[in-house]
């Protein structure tokens, strides 16, 4: 482990307490602005590292950097009149009494006003979803400086590396039987830029693989600029077995269970890897494409669990495109960091890394979605069914029945939360035993 991957987890721990920090205050800017009593705001969980107190708040740093939380006052209502909360056999209030009881305790008499539960639904709705917006706008700044800043990775018509031979090995290695590469043969060089392939100009590596294989193993003639002056090679290309793949880059099996094959042409260049600036207009449909992948994940997430659950067993091959855990995503940051082999530009680990807290920043704007107590989307759903209810009694001609009463989910809520430990924990197990 090198210290550019250790930089690169350092990096990904930093920019997840940004997005946790930057999410906190999305939900406490406005609670601030609507009078909401906001005693605390932490980073992390656990025993606190540093605290200082201003104003009403404090403000702090716990050890265990996995999350954050702003502390609402009166996020549970009162128990409606008539309805008292359910009392333990010794006379202690239980679950939701007590839940309901932390929620207000330090609400000081004549502060009522200053109570969560006494916003309006639309300004319950703006605290609520202030915290998620916040996330979806940080996906967006990353993938916005990572487009037209840092510019996206691609693979260019540049050679990066020439064959010398052509060979089956699993290893490249060559055996004096196996014939030269062809481009090699031609005079290729790491650093010629393909400028045409038989008259056809080239783009990208995209351009360079369609002309080959439209070519067969005809003769070709490409111009390259090598040292800021153009020339013309001649290449013929070979025929070699090559495995048939899908539209998604997977091996296609043939009838008797084996991996298809057949003969393509082959050159023995491989292209250079480079970061290609590009306009903020691709923005909306990069951020929309995301955005959707990231909310089907998160929309099949008991199937993508059964998936990776079937991968720590070796029933199945981990998909890059399935949920990742904490411990696969800082493996990712250590790897990006550290590029791989090493032959990897800065500015590529750098767009890639700016990517990967885009996706980091998206799940968590997906996921708090899910209207499920303790996530924002539970008690959006909260607010929304309160509106709801409040505007039915109007049509009717009927009293405000008040805010809806929460805290009777709280043992719904207990669940979750159940759920997702078990969840971080198999995750983690997952990582570990089948990494991505």
């Amino acid at each position: 482990m090198n210290l550019a991957y250790v930089l690169g987890i350092l990096i990904m721990v930093l920019g997840i307490m940004l997005s946790v920090a930057l999410h906190e205050l999305g939900h406490m800017i406005p609670a601030k602005k609507f009078g909401v009593k906001v005693p605390e705001y932490f980073i992390g969980f656990g025993p606190t590292l540093w605290s200082v107190k201003k104003g009403e708040t404090r403000y702090g740093v716990k050890a265990i950097l996995l999350g954050g939380y702003v502390k609402l006052v009166g996020m549970l209502p009162p128990a409606p009149a008539g309805k008292p909360d359910k009392r333990l056999p010794n006379g202690e209030l239980g679950l939701v009494g007590q839940a309901r009881a932390d929620a207000l305790a330090e609400l000081e008499p004549g502060e009522e006003n200053r109570a969560f539960y006494s916003l309006s639904v639309p300004k319950k709705l703006i605290v609520m979803s202030g915290g998620i917006i916040m996330n979806f706008i940080l996906a967006v700044v990353f993938l916005a400086v990572s487009i037209s800043v840092v510019g996206i990775p691609t693979y260019t018509s540049t050679v990066n590396s020439v064959a010398t031979c052509v060979t089956t090995s699993p290893t490249g290695t060559c055996s004096k039987d196996d014939p030269v590469a062809p481009a090699h043969e031609a005079g290729f060089l790491a650093g010629d830029r393909i400028v045409s392939w038989n008259g056809e100009l080239m783009n990208d590596w995209a351009d360079v693989q369609r002309a080959i294989a439209h070519g067969g193993s005809a003769p070709a003639q490409v111009v390259i600029t090598r040292d800021g002056h153009e020339q013309t090679l001649a290449v013929t290309p070979v025929l070699v077995e090559r495995p048939v793949l899908d539209a998604s880059g997977r091996t296609v099996p043939s009838n008797d269970g084996s991996i298809a094959m057949e003969q393509r042409p082959y050159v023995g260049i491989g292209p250079s890897l480079e970061t290609v600036r590009g306009s903020l207009t691709e923005l909306p449909h990069m951020t929309l494409s995301a955005t959707w992948q990231t909310i089907r994940v998160v929309a099949t997430l008991p199937v993508g669990l059964y998936h990776v659950v079937a991968a720590g067993l070796g029933f199945e091959e981990r998909s890059a495109n399935g949920i990742v855990g904490l411990v696969g995503v800082g493996r990712m940051a250590g790897q990006v960091a550290s590029g791989g082999s090493g032959d990897i530009p800065l500015s590529v680990r750098i767009s890639t890394m700016l990517s990967l807290l885009a996706s980091l920043n998206l799940a968590l704007f997906a996921f708090n979605l899910l209207p499920f107590l303790p996530l924002d989307g539970g008690h959006i759903a909260g607010a929304l069914w309160e509106g709801l209810r409040r505007r039915i009694a109007t049509l009717q001609g009927q009293s405000d029945p008040g805010p809806v009463d929460t805290a009777r989910l709280i043992p719904v809520g207990q669940t979750v939360i159940w759920i997702l430990i078990i969840m971080t924990l198999v995750l983690v197990w997952a990582d570990i035993v089948a990494p991505v």
